[in-house]
This record gives structure tokens, C-alpha cells and sequence, in this order.
């Protein structure tokens, strides 16, 4: 199966590293015109060594996010694919219960589910006009069940990030525009999993990895082909759906 994105534009999200870079360098390769954004400025870096324009915003901000749709479809004339990593732990992995802030539990709920829902939001018109278009959303497998993070607020926004893919999803559908999540069992893709995995004994180690079918933690790439997958023409058929990328964790 030859997936092709020749002609279309892409926008990722949290392209600053890790699984949005992969993704980033997958859509580039099958041929999208590919536009990276994330609030970490690192990004204009990853832009340059791409070879790909790059835009430092703020996505939970609703005009910045739309601001930034605006301005890549007067520049390219359409926009295909949302293809959205933007969110994480926000550097809060292990926060215990007695230690949740409203501070910090905003800017999780902020960066992993505002951010998806202004960038389809602003992205829908576009898409709707043209009759085609693909958003993915990289969820989590604490989208799914409790998480190894610990992290109450993370597996909250990652639950509300799965049920606003269901729903975009319903009103989406009989314009062309497919809406589907990916979620990605313990990727070790950014400072924040690389530092929960470093601080886990050998044991723990051992027991996670004994719990996935495959025998080995996942990649940045794993997770990208399976959303290139979703935002390709042949998954036509396929939306409202959470797509576990896990080793068969599930």
C-alpha cells in the first residue's frame, strides 16, 4: 500500500520533539507540504533541519490557534491534515493526588485538550469547503484505563481527548473529514518519559516490558506511521475511532 500526500498541507503539532518531529519528517516524506507548530520555539530548529516552515504559538490560546490556520491557508490555499501531538505532562508526571493544583491541572487540560480542540475548530471550515480532510490526534493509553504516569490530570485530559475525537467525529463525517486518535502505549520520546523510565528500578522495567507482547517499548516512529495511516486516503472508512499503538498492551 503506497500512501501519498501529494498536493496536500499539513499541519502538526508539538513538532518540537519526539513523536510531532516523526511525524513531521512521515508526512514530509509521503509528499504533504508540511507545516510544524508548538510552543516550544525549539521548533523553528526542527524547522530548519526539516527544511519546513515553523511556527512557535501557543495553542491553548484560541486566537493564536486560529491566527496560525488563517495564515497557512491564505499562504498554501487549503489545509488536508491535522496531524495533532501538542500536549504531554507538562513536566508534572508524578504529582500526587494531595498535591493537584488548579494551576497545574489547567495547564494540562489546557495543552492536551484546548489545543486540539481550537486547531479543529479553526481547521474545520477549510476542510468542510474542499470535502476531504483528516484529523489525528495522538491520545494516550491513559485515554484508556489508569496511567503509568500517576498523573490524575493526564489521564483525565487524555479520557476528554478521546471523547472530543468521538464527537468531532459525528459532525464531521458527511462533509469528507475523518476524526480518529492514536494512542501510543510508553514511548520514550521526550524528557518527561525518559525521565520516568530512568527513575523506574530494573525490576519495573522488566515488568513493563514483560506486559507488551512485542518485548519492547515503542517508538516516535511507531506512532507516526499509524498516523499517517489514519490521515491517508485509504482509511477513508474509518473515523470516531481510538487506535491503540501499544506493543499489545492492550
Amino acid at each position: 500500500m503506497d500512501i501519498r500526500f501529494d498536493g496536500r498541507v499539513a499541519l502538526i503539532s508539538g513538532a518540537a520533539q519526539g513523536i510531532g518531529k516523526a511525524m513531521a519528517a512521515a508526512f514530509h516524506g509521503a509528499g504533504a507540504r508540511v507545516h510544524l507548530v508548538d510552543r516550544d520555539t525549539r521548533v523553528v530548529e526542527i524547522g530548519d533541519e526539516l527544511g519546513l516552515p515553523a511556527h512557535a504559538v501557543d495553542l491553548s490560546d484560541r486566537e493564536a490557534a486560529h491566527g496560525l490556520v488563517r495564515s497557512i491557508v491564505a499562504a498554501e490555499g487549503r489545509l488536508d491534515v491535522l496531524a495533532l501531538a501538542a500536549g504531554g505532562v507538562a513536566g508534572l508526571a508524578g504529582t500526587p493526588l494531595e498535591a493537584i493544583s488548579d494551576e497545574g491541572w489547567d495547564r494540562l487540560m489546557a495543552a492536551n485538550v484546548k489545543s486540539a480542540l481550537w486547531l479543529a475548530q479553526a481547521a474545520a471550515p477549510a476542510m468542510t469547503q474542499a470535502g476531504w480532510g483528516r484529523i489525528v490526534v495522538v491520545s494516550s493509553g491513559a485515554g484508556l484505563r489508569a496511567s503509568l504516569t500517576g498523573l490524575h490530570g493526564y489521564t483525565a485530559a487524555k479520557h476528554a481527548v478521546n471523547g472530543l475525537v468521538k464527537q468531532l467525529s459525528v459532525g464531521l463525517a458527511a462533509a469528507g473529514v475523518t476524526v480518529n486518535a492514536v494512542a501510543p502505549g510508553f514511548i520514550l520520546s521526550n524528557p518527561d518519559s525518559q525521565r520516568q523510565w530512568d527513575g523506574w528500578s530494573a525490576e519495573k522495567k522488566a515488568q513493563v516490558l514483560a506486559g507488551l507482547n512485542t518485548g519492547r517499548l515503542g517508538t516516535a516512529e511507531d506512532i507516526a506511521h499509524a498516523v499517517v495511516f489514519l490521515a491517508s486516503v485509504q482509511a477513508s472508512w474509518i473515523t470516531g475511532q481510538v487506535i491503540s499503538v501499544d506493543g499489545g498492551r492492550s
